[in-house]
């Protein structure tokens, strides 16, 4: 980590420990697990799925810029590369060296990973951990889970208890769930548990479309109920995207704070709600984590995409929620340059946000320290059962 954030230009105490902090990355996905040409690298830097126009490139972002400057030392090439070098010392060292380089230079000393997005294209739990050294664990997909019960042939009338009895064999050694719920439908639903009957009834009308159809997306309103409180009722803390992400999601409907009556809901059973990336509602997820003590959230995914503004956006963060209650993600998906970002920009971000108020006086040194390692590894530990890296 640099050393700019300290008076004089010194690493202090506080830089000293974020340097090495070994960062839980509490939502992450695995890495691309083959070799990537420009058009497709470029895809996977951006969250539309659109088709990029020909008058522009992904790399004229702030998410572009970053990964010249951060990421092309890490593969041997001077800060800022063209990206046109960029790519071809990508392509010359190879996807394993690539992977190996930028996920030893994130310092990331855990992975939790989701696994229900496109898992044949990343590397899974196993294979990120070997090419880290650090462990890896599962996050599961509520969704995933019901849509490959449903294509693997069952009745509506099945349909409840199949996915219960599937969700549990999926979990066994899973440390937490995972919704999309903000993507399928947002988040003004009904709060309140379906019954078995609507439950069915739902479940017959999609079966019978995906009968027809080939396909397995469950989009129902209904059917995301239940999956959502199948899952609260497994009892494994549960993570929920929430705002920013690709056009999938109408934004507008992915504010957490319409979450608040199922909030409500669900708190007497005491399961944990983490809230992830947030983006651009990420003040209101901070209101919700200070005033329900079973809610978290980070703002993973708008640090890479924000890229020299993510200090604005990691200080915003810190605002409101109580300390005990944030963590750290990257969300990165394929190219192992967004799992390095994540991590490096979210280090930078909180060194200079917590050495300001230190400067100011606001704070004593040891207890940004101490709040520094609170957030990027204490909370996940703790809120995810896990003992702390050998």
């Amino acid at each position: 980590m640099s050393t700019e954030n300290s008076p004089a230009g010194a690493a202090g105490a506080l830089e000293s420990v974020l340097a090495t902090l070994p960062l839980v990355d509490h939502h992450v996905h695995g890495a691309s697990s083959g070799d990537l040409g420009r058009g497709e690298f470029e895809t996977l830097v951006t969250e539309s799925d659109r088709p990029i126009p020909a008058f522009m490139t992904q790399f004229d972002s702030q998410l572009g810029f970053a990964i010249r400057r951060w990421c092309a030392p890490v593969l041997g090439l001077p800060a800022h590369a063209a990206p046109e070098d960029y790519m071809a010392r990508r392509t010359e060292l190879g996807a394993a060296e690539v992977n190996r380089r930028l996920l030893a230079a994130s310092g990331i000393g855990r992975f939790l990973l989701e696994t229900g997005y496109r898992g044949d294209d990343v590397l899974d739990p196993a294979g990120m951990a070997e090419v880290s050294g650090r462990p890896a664990h599962e996050v599961v997909r509520i969704e995933r889970v019901l849509e490959q019960v449903a294509a693997s042939g069952v009745s509506a009338a099945e349909l409840p208890g199949r996915f219960r009895e599937e969700l549990e064999r999926r979990t066994a050694d899973a440390v937490g769930l995972k919704s999309i719920v903000a993507y399928r439908h947002g988040f003004a639903f009904d709060p309140a548990p379906p019954g078995e009957r609507e439950v069915v009834q739902a479940a017959g009308r999609w079966l019978s479309a995906g009968e027809e159809s080939g396909q397995w997306r469950v989009d129902d309103p209904v059917l995301l109920r239940f999956g959502l409180w199948a899952g609260v009722e497994r009892g494994l803390p549960l993570q929920l995207h929430a705002g920013y992400g690709d056009p999938d999601v109408e934004l507008h409907m992915c504010d957490p704070l319409l979450l608040t009556r199922w909030l409500k809901l669900i708190e007497p059973h005491g399961v944990d709600v983490l809230l992830l990336h947030c983006y651009p509602y990420h003040r209101n997820a901070g209101y919700l984590a200070q005033v329900f003590p079973h809610v978290y959230f980070d703002v993973g995914l708008g640090v890479n995409y924000t890229g020299s503004r993510s200090d604005a956006l990691i200080a915003e963060s810190l605002e409101l929620a109580p300390f005990a209650k944030i963590l750290f993600s990257s969300d990165a998906w394929g190219p192992a340059e967004l799992h390095m970002l994540g991590a490096h920009l979210f280090r930078r971000g909180l060194g200079r946000a917590l050495r300001g108020w230190v400067d100011a006086g606001e704070w004593a040194e040891g207890e940004a320290v101490r709040v520094a390692t609170m957030i990027g590894v204490g909370n996940a530990l703790r809120v995810y059962g896990l003992e702390p890296a050998g």
